[in-house]
């Protein structure tokens, strides 16, 4: 008897022709999906032009206004290290009650729905529903990202709780310890470096999602760019992109930095 030499990996699916025929209907779906775009092709073609205009218009870069280029940047960055910070403090509580395994029910239901519920919505969404309650300015900004960073880091508090060994929990209740002490000697120290490294993750993306929520007037260097494009202002709209992409640079490897750190 012949034995095989060589290790092939299982096919998802063992049948040739429904694997084949799940490829020809995903290709058909792909190809009717562009069909139904309605896409102006004469209106494309019109755009190329204009578009090529304003990439031709934007170089070189003007940092001459540099002062408003700091501002705004100064400004992003205090709303996210502020709703990264407040969001790492309200998601604790609301993480807690969202584990199923350490939380009744109710509770449970309860937190669940309302990670689910912010999560639902983008953050531009979000802002402008702030926008339209506080006003244009930073502070829509960063009630924006307080909620985007509350239902993020809170579900990934659940989430390791849920996961984490029972055990620990179990033995240091046997000695009849209260609640607080079962947060702190036996579930703080097993999520304590994920929470670390999630809530710098949240930081990090924080930098990226204050240069967007700019864009619908919650205040940052997006809210500049947004004037500058209604300005036809490009040589500064290719300044400031330049200035969001190197803080995005720095953001990542600060957080790359801290992530290795805490391993």
């Amino acid at each position: 008897m012949n034995h095989p030499t060589t290790w092939n990996r299982p096919s998802l699916i063992d049948s040739p022709m429904v694997r084949y025929g799940l490829w020809a209907a995903a290709g058909l779906y792909v190809v009717w999906s562009l069909g139904t775009l309605e896409v102006d092709w004469p209106r494309v073609a019109k755009g190329l032009p204009r578009a090529a205009d304003m990439i031709a218009r934007m170089f070189p870069p003007d940092f001459s206004r540099w002062e408003l280029l700091v501002r705004g940047v100064v400004e992003s960055i205090e709303m996210a290290i502020a709703a990264t910070l407040i969001g790492m403090i309200l998601a604790i509580p609301l993480g807690l009650c969202a584990a199923r395994n350490l939380a009744p029910t109710p509770v449970y239901l309860a937190a669940r729905s309302i990670v689910v519920l912010t999560r639902t919505f983008h953050e531009v969404v979000i802002a402008i529903f702030f926008v339209k309650i506080v006003g244009f300015g930073p502070l829509a900004g960063l009630l924006t990202l307080i909620v985007a960073s509350v239902s993020f880091v809170s579900k990934m508090i659940a989430e390791d709780i849920e996961n984490m060994s029972m055990g620990q929990v179990e033995a240091v209740r046997a000695t009849g310890a209260s609640f607080p002490k079962l947060l702190i000697y036996a579930i703080q120290p097993q999520i304590l470096p994920r929470y670390l490294g999630v809530s710098i993750y949240r930081l990090d993306a924080n930098l990226r999602h204050s240069t967007v929520v700019g864009i619908v007037g919650a205040g940052g260097i997006g809210m500049t760019l947004s004037a500058t494009f209604k300005r036809y202002d490009y040589d500064f709209s290719l300044a400031i992109l330049l200035t969001i992409i190197a803080l995005v640079f720095l953001g990542e490897i600060f957080s790359t930095w801290v992530r290795g750190r805490l391993r």
